[in-house]
């Protein structure tokens, strides 16, 4: 008697289901008033399929299944399959052959292998109820993001080693969320996680998947969020992963112009298959409601959306309308925001997106894919071009500076210097500054600044907080030895106390997303390659923020105020503690009651080489 419902087929096969996995992969059930393992597997165009494990010494046909109606599901009971035993799905697939797979939905994995592993989620205690009650997403928010590889943040540490350095690193330095690179499980460590076999077992390098709750239930006891990368564009093409699972191209599509990417050499999901949606939907729910994970960060959403991604002419699939975009995957996006809606926790989705693509997140309402943020790559690659050109060419190209605020409202943006920007040749951040030693390190400061005060969320990754001058290399350690060093004491120093600035000054994010909290004050000093700008909170508060992007100081530069007032320093990147040259502080400044271009008032303010800093503007007659 199958112990699948006819409702649960229904709405996997109707590609409904937010909770696939509960109905398939291995759950402990009963069977004829006695304890059993219900092992589930959708393998449509299979000829046979049977359970190999521990249990019956890795059978291909001791443990035969059956097919469940005609719904593609085949099931099977074991009395003799125990908790942490290994097993395999033996499948004589379309072709005749024989094939040992992973199971697609198993909760946890062989560490070096490629067996799955029985694990039932009903062992860990969680302790963060308050936290999830409580949490909100951070529209007019603080959000601080340290982004980080587990494996190399610090060598060899486990999961519940982390919960303690890194957790105890991440609140002294003062961010607000952490955000790991892939979890799920991968064969391939280059891959960085982004190559997965198993989406639904946590990778067993750092633990088991209690160990992995305990660090995110750590983190929670002290106020930090866990954003996951979530990788549903792409899959590994290794035999007893997800490719050509039953003998058919069963969760990517037939045709290779849909299927095949050839530059990541791994095969794109088929989102047409409604399964397949029940697949990922589910998979997200799973880490969020499973693991507790705040948000997930989506890997490459440009290649779903886009059927001609990484494709030249002639080498793609137009879809139904005979455009370019994948309706299908749309759809699958506007599915799951919804989803995600409904569970506990404020839990967000993130998209890296790298195009214009209209309506990305949520900020637009029913009409959008429903994404809370997304990344702004548009910013970065600005930013980056502009920072990496000697200072002597920066005036010539102002616009890479001021250009990102045609469109900063235009979504919700987070601001990244993620991994990618440290890797394959492209140079740590301290060595794209150009210049000598110490015009790198102030720059680099200068450049951190910018990114704070400019609208939107902040990511960075690790290292970069300390200014790590070599690539990132996922398989040693970050260069912690370089703390031995003043100037990257200093770095690291500099990026703290920013860091709890941006944390207690609202101005910095609360009107992240509109007009209201920004406004420029000096956008077009191109020949100088100057800029300054304030933003305001929503009380009215309002913090200038001057950047000098030249090795030529300046003791008295004159902008506009629109307002009569006393301007006070409350940061900058040039005090001697931060590397400075520690000369060019400002003191108290009033403004002067005379025109400076639109503006009423004017004011004189100190700027360092390289420098930047930020004033607090305090109204005349305000007393706060």
């Amino acid at each position: 008697m199958p112990h699948l419902t006819d409702l649960e087929l229904y709405y996997f096969n109707e590609g409904t289901t937010r909770c696939a996995y509960d109905a398939l992969g291995c759950h402990p059930d009963e069977l004829d008033g006695k304890k059993c393992y219900r092992f589930a597997l959708w393998a449509p165009n299979a000829k046979r399929v049977g359970v190999s494990g521990e249990f019956n010494d890795w059978s291909d046909s001791a443990l035969l299944m059956e097919r469940v109606q005609n719904s593609g599901v085949w099931e099977a009971f074991s009395f003799d399959a125990k908790e942490g035993q290994l097993y395999k799905f033996a499948i004589v697939d379309a072709e005749d052959h024989l094939v040992y797979k992973a199971d697609p939905y198993a909760f946890a994995c062989e560490q070096n292998g490629t067996a799955s592993r029985i694990y039932t989620h009903d062992k860990f205690r969680w302790s963060d109820k308050q936290y999830l009650k409580h949490h909100k997403k951070p529209f007019d928010a603080p959000m601080n993001i340290y982004e980080v590889h587990l494996g190399s943040w610090r060598a060899n540490q486990s999961y519940r080693e982390l919960a303690s350095s890194l957790l105890d690193y991440v609140e002294d330095m003062g961010y607000t969320h952490i955000e790991v690179m892939p979890l799920m499980a991968h064969p391939f460590n280059p891959s960085w996680g982004y190559q997965v076999t198993g989406y639904y077992a946590a990778t067993a390098r750092y633990g088991s998947p209690d160990d992995l709750k305990y660090l995110i239930d750590c983190a929670h006891k002290r106020g930090i969020g866990i954003i996951m990368d979530w990788v549903p564009a792409h899959f590994t093409r290794d035999g007893y992963g997800l490719a050509r699972f039953d003998g058919t191209a069963l969760y990517e599509h037939a045709d290779p112009r849909r299927s095949d990417m050839k530059q990541w050499g791994t095969l794109l999901f088929d989102y047409d298959k409604p399964q397949v949606q029940s697949f990922l939907i589910s998979n997200a729910m799973y880490w969020l409601k499973e693991y507790h994970i705040d948000g997930l960060r989506v890997d490459a959403v440009s290649c779903m959306l886009y059927l001609d991604y990484g494709r030249q002419k002639g080498e793609w699939l137009p879809n139904s309308e005979g455009g370019k975009e994948n309706l299908a995957a749309i759809e699958m996006f506007k599915k799951l925001s919804v989803a995600v809606s409904t569970i506990e926790g404020a839990k967000l989705l993130i998209a890296e997106e790298s195009t214009a693509f209209p309506m990305v997140t949520n900020k637009h309402g029913d009409n959008s894919l429903g994404f809370d943020f997304k990344w702004n790559m548009g910013w970065m690659n600005d930013m980056l071009s502009y920072m990496q050109m000697d200072s002597l060419f920066r005036k010539w190209n102002h616009d890479k500076l001021t250009f990102s605020l045609m469109y900063a409202f235009s979504e919700r943006y987070i601001l990244p210097f993620s991994h990618d920007e440290v890797v394959h040749g492209k140079l740590s951040m301290l060595n794209k500054m150009p210049g000598d030693y110490w015009q790198k390190f102030a720059q680099l400061r200068t450049l951190y600044l910018y990114q704070m005060a400019h609208p939107g969320k902040k990511l960075t990754f690790m290292g970069m907080e300390f200014g790590q001058f070599i690539e990132w290399r996922f398989d040693e350690s970050l260069d912690w030895l370089l703390l031995d060093y003043p100037k990257h004491v200093e770095m690291q120093r500099f990026v703290k106390a920013l860091n709890h600035l941006y944390k207690e000054t609202p101005a910095l994010y609360e009107n992240d997303n509109d007009w209201n909290g920004f406004q420029w004050v000096a956008v077009d000093d191109s020949i100088h390659s100057i800029a300054s700008f304030t933003r305001q909170d929503n009380k009215g508060n309002i913090i200038l923020c001057a950047f000098n992007f030249t090795p030529v100081p300046w003791d008295d530069y004159c902008m506009g105020s629109q307002k009569e007032g006393v301007y006070t320093e409350i940061f900058s990147t040039d005090p001697y503690c931060y590397g400075g040259t520690g000369q060019y502080a400002n003191d108290q400044i009033a403004t002067v009651s005379e025109e400076w271009g639109k503006f009423a008032h004017r004011i004189h303010i100190k700027l360092a080489p390289y420098g930047a800093c930020m004033l607090k503007f305090t109204e005349k007659g305000r007393t706060k």
